[in-house]
């Protein structure tokens, strides 16, 4: 119907069939034969043809508004599209847990910011079963998550980084035996540390990842973290590694979606960005090489 409308409209606004049909590129013939679908489809008589030219009924008066209205949204629709298609506009939910928010995203997302400033990029935190979630409800485009320590991930994914987990603690001499301190239930880094200790005595449950380090730099107690979100602070000396048998542990962490069909083009851009940081983020989340050997041997646990 749309082109039967853009027809209507050009013998409205040059009133003739016949310098319609050559603007429209069309015969007469097939011009009028376009109207005759049009009217048929209204079930009314939209247009008089006399030896003056054409002239709108009652009814066709009625349908030029709201023709010019519906052409308009077309096209409005189509330049959207475009845009988004063309990463001038649009939208990009992105879910992750608060290591990666806080030391591993923010350059990367800087990134995808100056090339595509035109899309608007959400970034939400959350535990992996909560960004899970968001994603199965279509509230997450995109989600950073711990990959299950048995078995496949719940849906399509990416590998991303193999993330080195270690036991810090303050430089103090009694920072070891004063418990632990770590994220509340549903935190896959809980999980691993009560796997590794599971009579570890707990005695800070903590949202954010500055607040556990700033608890365990005072000396309240150790914690199992990620080796990217206190580097600069073993190299200060304001936190010291301790050594535990079953640490360093190692977690997957997968970029996971509902489909690559499913993705948006700002979605999609996104994830290859991600993707293609993955060998310069691996440097960030294991131990400097010291003589081209590691320090100590590791144990990888449910990489």
């Amino acid at each position: 119907m749309l082109d039967e409308l853009r027809h209507f409209l050009l013998i409205v606004d040059h009133g003739t069939f016949t310098e319609a049909a050559r603007r429209a590129h069309l015969s007469q013939p097939a011009l009028t034969a376009a109207i005759r679908r049009l009217e048929d489809q209204l079930g009314a008589r939209l247009l008089h043809r006399g030896p003056g030219g054409a002239a709108l009924t009652a009814a066709g008066a009625v349908l030029v508004p709201r023709a010019r209205a519906a052409l308009a949204a077309v096209e409005d629709g189509r330049r959207a599209v475009e845009e988004i298609a063309g990463l001038r506009a649009g939208e990009v939910r992105l879910g992750a847990g608060a290591t990666a928010c806080t030391y591993l995203l923010p350059p990367l997302l800087a990134r995808f910011r100056r090339a595509h400033p035109g899309v608007r990029l959400l970034l939400r935190e959350g535990f992996t079963d909560q960004l899970e979630a968001g994603l199965f409800e279509g509230d997450l485009d995109l989600a950073l998550t711990t990959a299950p320590t048995h078995g496949p991930a719940p849906g399509p994914f990416d590998p991303w980084i193999d993330d080195e987990l270690i036991v810090v603690g303050g430089p103090g001499p009694d920072a070891e035996r004063a418990g632990w301190v770590t994220f509340p239930p549903g935190s896959p880094v809980r999980a691993l540390l009560q796997g590794g200790e599971p009579d570890a005595a707990l005695v800070m449950e903590l949202g954010s990842i500055a607040a556990v380090k700033g608890n365990v730099r005072a000396g309240i107690g150790l914690a199992l973290v990620s080796r990217a979100a206190v580097r600069a602070d073993l190299t200060s000396g304001q936190l010291v590694e301790v050594a535990r048998p079953w640490a360093p542990v190692w977690r997957r962490l997968i970029l996971r979606h509902r489909g690559l069909d499913r993705l948006t083009p700002a979605a999609a851009a996104l994830r290859e960005l991600l993707l293609a940081a993955t060998p310069t983020l691996a440097a960030t989340t294991r131990r400097p090489r010291r003589g081209g050997r590691p320090r100590r041997t590791r144990a990888r646990a449910d990489r």
